[in-house]
């Protein structure tokens, strides 16, 4: 069905009826949406509280009201249900061959699956008193005729499945990935002395050195492993250098820094 053709054809009705509102446009638009989900297929099930929401409609008198007026006019045929358990029918006419041959309005047919879900009893009958009660417990599962909410109740599912499986392909490829750490190799004696003396160190540096990190299983600060020995012999080489600056200051201080005026008169108050 051409539903552009179907809704142009549908409003050159309003056009000549005066008796209807913009309740009742909206109400017939909120219908056409339920049957447009159900892929326009007669009949459909309503549920009274979704097609308030949808029409924007908060009075249920003014909603009963729009329904039966839309029903006598010819542009729905409504099929209350006062069973608690089954869900109202409605069958929406197709105005698409309206607009240009001008035919009468036709109910598209069931189809034998139709007929028979439509006229399916409910599983708690003997629970019930159809003839008293006014109000709809719609449960889905029963009374829903409408294939839209398994479809989507599906591909919500494929959705959850394939985002799972996206996750765990994405951990496994980060496990895959090799580490780019390189291994620390412990240095020999004879490599350390070696850098010291391209620094112009002193070999007894380069014992102290060796001995201090082979003691302590080449740990920096003994926790973390070493991944670097010549840049740690480096910072070593500095901390000497700075130690050593030090110790020569306090052995030789510079003569005239503790030297006193004699001029100062301390007969005098602060």
């Amino acid at each position: 069905m051409n539903y552009i053709k179907h809704l142009t054809g549908f409003f050159d009705k309003v056009v000549q009826e005066n008796s209807l509102n913009p309740t009742h446009i909206s109400l017939y638009i909120a219908l056409f949406q339920c049957w447009n989900c159900n892929r326009f297929r007669n009949p459909i099930s309503i549920n009274r509280d979704e097609i308030m929401q949808i029409s924007k409609i908060s009075s249920k008198a003014t909603y009963h009201k729009c329904l039966k007026n839309l029903h006598s006019l010819g542009y729905i045929n409504y099929q209350p249900s006062f069973n608690p358990f089954r869900g109202s029918h409605v069958i929406l006419f197709n105005f698409e061959q309206e607009q240009t041959q001008g035919n009468p309005i036709t109910t598209k047919p069931f189809s034998e699956q139709d007929n028979e879900i439509a006229h399916r009893e409910p599983l708690t009958m003997e629970h019930t008193n159809i003839e008293t009660s006014n109000e709809q417990v719609l449960v889905p599962s029963v009374n829903n005729t409408n294939n839209t909410n398994v479809k989507n109740s599906e591909n919500k599912i494929e959705k959850i499945k394939k985002t799972t499986s996206d996750f765990h392909k994405k951990e496994e490829s980060k496990e895959k990935i090799p580490s780019k750490k390189k291994e620390f190799t412990e240095p020999k004696l004879e490599e350390t002395i070696a850098f010291f003396m391209e620094q112009k160190y002193p070999n007894a540096e380069a014992h102290k050195f060796y001995n201090y990190f082979e003691s302590i299983g080449w740990l920096v600060g003994g926790k973390t492993p070493m991944v670097n020995w010549k840049a740690a012999a480096n910072s070593w080489i500095l901390n000497t250098q700075n130690t050593s600056s030090v110790t020569n200051a306090i052995a030789n201080p510079v003569p005239g820094n503790l030297k006193t005026s004699n001029e100062n008169k301390y007969d005098e108050p602060l």
